[in-house]
């Protein structure tokens, strides 16, 4: 199976959008999962109101900072990972992405999963 496919696993067995790309992660990551899945417990839903960063591309950026971060900022790799994700995706904000106030949903949860894990793995890996 995959990785992008263990992701969306996953998240349809009780993990939230950013704790299943992170705990995909685990060993790369050298965190526990458990340590993971409670970082990425309030990235869930638009940070719990839609409003907010997806919770995939919130693990991807956390996932970055693990692997690159070594005391310099890291904002261009950061800006490149968010524009990567929308332009895969269509938007970067949970409730543009499900179609909240359009009708029209951009990226199903299971392609944002997708989409972050495989930019993870193309920058991380």
């Amino acid at each position: 199976m995959s990785r992008k496919e263990e992701a969306v696993v996953r998240k349809h067995n009780g993990y939230n959008c950013c704790q299943a790309v992170l705990c995909t992660f685990a060993e790369e990551s050298g965190l526990p999962e458990e340590t993971l899945k409670q970082l990425g417990a309030a990235f869930c839903a638009g940070m719990g109101c839609m409003e907010a960063t997806c919770g995939a591309l919130c693990a991807a950026e956390m996932l970055l900072g693990l692997k690159k971060y070594d005391g310099r900022p890291i904002l261009r790799d950061a800006a490149s990972l968010h524009r990567a994700f929308t332009e895969k995706c269509g938007a970067s904000i949970c409730k543009d992405l499900k179609g909240i106030g359009t009708g029209k949903v951009v990226c199903e949860c299971d392609d944002c999963v997708r989409a972050a894990v495989e930019l993870a793995e193309e920058r991380l890996l």
